[in-house]
């Protein structure tokens, strides 16, 4: 099942807010670097990492 990236920062956005409670700015900071990394050279690196 493909699941598009935005739907799933999303979801783990919801997550964090429920139940760490960070800051805002904090919650934005990390999903637009995840969603930055996610495009860029740095992508296949993560992937592998990730797998």
């Amino acid at each position: 099942m493909d699941v598009p990236l935005w739907l799933a920062l999303l979801v783990v956005g919801a997550l964090g807010i429920k139940l760490i409670r960070p800051p805002w700015w904090l919650i934005a900071v990390l999903l637009l670097g995840g969603y930055l990394l996610a495009d860029s050279f740095l992508a296949p690196a993560i992937d592998h990492l990730a797998k």
